[in-house]
């Protein structure tokens, strides 16, 4: 299964609104010049997320957008289906013959998993692991 950029950027969108939830709402402008994003492009991919609830905008100068729930209430897999459509590796899964439907079926639960317990909360607050691995070098 690949995630378009469609599915990459609403993430990114989603992501940023969620580091700054409760705080009011957030120009696309700003997301777009922080992540060197095209800001026509973030625009076309923000409509079906507030479509969907996702999202809700605010107008006027002091407008822009926010999430419309907590960010731990939302999940990876509800900003993907929006953008991306249903999850599964291949097409025509049915059709495929028992051994090769289950794994398909496996790597589709697998990663259905992945994205559903995954919250924007968890991936606002990431913080990158030190590579230490814990063993020290003298020289």
């Amino acid at each position: 299964m690949k995630i378009s950029t469609k599915g990459r950027y609403g993430l990114t969108i989603m992501i940023e609104l969620a580091k700054q939830y409760g705080q009011g709402p957030i120009p696309l402008r700003q997301i777009a010049a922080d992540n060197d994003l095209s800001e026509a492009y973030l625009e076309q991919l923000v409509s079906p997320l507030r479509n969907s609830g996702l999202v809700k905008s605010v107008r006027g100068a002091y407008g822009g957008y926010m999430l419309s729930k907590p960010p731990h209430l939302i999940s990876a897999a509800d900003v993907i289906r929006v953008l991306e459509g249903p999850i599964q590796p291949v097409e025509g899964i049915e059709n495929e013959a028992p051994p090769q439907r289950q794994l398909w079926m496996g790597i589709r639960d697998a990663v259905k998993n992945v994205l559903d317990t995954t919250s924007l909360e968890d991936l606002a607050s990431y913080k990158e692991q030190d590579s230490d691995d814990g063993y020290m070098f003298y020289i």
